[in-house]
């Protein structure tokens, strides 16, 4: 199984310590004191990486589109950081020791991101699945590519993947995801994750987490996801694009833990018996005992043996064994027979 490594030389990989990224999108409000303040919050949540949009009306709508549509042109006009502001998050964001990403909608944005904002990796918005031009501009950069797969079957996925594959870059990771915001849980289909690593064996796969609250992400983690991403906001009471599906600093915090801690808690798929376990068959598991008081001399039957604890005597596995044998000494009721205690 696959492992990438990202541009700041973080390794990914299945039910390797998972990558979270939190998704701060809009939910700065174009305020940058805001996006600095969630910048510290998710750094102090745990998070490895906040994440962008690196949008611009210019890039992603038609003029037509955006002259007729009032919605969009309110959020670009509230929402849009410009490339200065988007440095400046970086740097501040490397200040905090957490690393700094964005989803480009163009060419020249990739090239700023990885030029100016030394982003780890380029992350392709599922609108992009099939943008093949696009796939093919950035993965000649040489950048790893986390590509998120909503709305996407897999005839298109595969035919994405050939295109990064055909440029000579075989750093991709592959994002699970449902272009639903929020979704209905039966939607969610975790175990997509177990079905695109089976399809793409070569890459690790992640899951961009559109659900309220943090339990998918956990679950997503245990079938072995690499990467969760995860919208954050400072207050999911604030409307706003998609701030009430987003995640407050204390529940990612809790998402972080939870993840990590279910990554640990994973182990490998060898069955071994623990040090400590092999002290707990003293105090839990059972030994044979005299049934009742024995004579010396007495042949042992099946009724005259019984097992109890603790598991310091001959193992109950060892009864059979046992029956027909003579009994050397006395021994009282409900103690334990040793092997001093029969004849061989």
């Amino acid at each position: 199984m696959k492992t990438i490594k990202l541009r700041d030389a973080t390794v990914l990989g299945a039910f390797n310590r998972p990558y979270i990224v939190a998704e701060i999108n809009t939910s700065h409000y174009g305020s940058m004191e805001m996006a600095k303040k969630m910048i510290k919050k998710a750094q102090e949540a745990g998070c490895d990486c906040v994440k962008f949009q690196s949008w611009s009306a210019e890039t992603l709508y038609s003029k037509t589109y955006y002259d007729e549509n009032p919605i969009a042109k309110r959020m670009f006009n509230k929402f849009a950081f410009s490339e200065a502001e988007l440095a400046e998050a970086a740097e501040y964001s490397k200040k905090c020791g957490i690393a700094f990403s964005s989803t480009p909608y163009s060419r020249a944005e990739v090239d700023f991101l990885l030029e100016k904002c030394n982003a780890p990796y380029i992350k392709v918005s599922s609108m992009d699945l099939n943008n093949y031009p696009f796939l093919d501009y950035i993965a000649r950069s040489g950048a790893p590519i986390v590509l998120s797969t909503g709305m996407g079957g897999l005839e298109e996925i595969h035919r994405a993947v050939e295109i990064i594959e055909k440029a000579e870059n075989k750093n991709i990771c592959l994002l699970h995801c449902i272009s639903i915001y929020p979704p209905e849980t039966s939607t969610i289909r975790l175990r997509n994750i177990s079905g695109l690593r089976k399809e793409f064996p070569d890459y690790p796969i992640g899951f961009s987490d559109p659900s309220t609250g943090t339990e998918m992400a956990s679950a997503a983690i245990a079938l072995g996801a690499c990467m969760i991403e995860k919208h954050f906001t400072l207050d999911r009471t604030k409307i706003g694009m998609d701030n009430q599906m987003a995640t407050e600093p204390e529940e990612m915090a809790l998402l972080v833990r939870n993840c990590y801690n279910v990554q640990i808690a994973l182990g490998d798929t060898i069955r071994t018996v623990l040090p400590a376990e092999m002290e707990q068959r003293k105090k839990m598991r059972r030994s044979i005992i005299a049934a009742r008081d024995l004579k010396a001399g007495v042949k042992l039957t099946v009724d005259d043996l019984d097992v109890k604890r603790p598991g310091t005597g001959l193992p109950p596995e060892k009864i059979s064994a046992l029956v027909g044998k003579t009994m050397l000494r006395d021994i009282e009721g409900d103690t334990l027979i040793t092997e001093a205690d029969i004849s061989e």
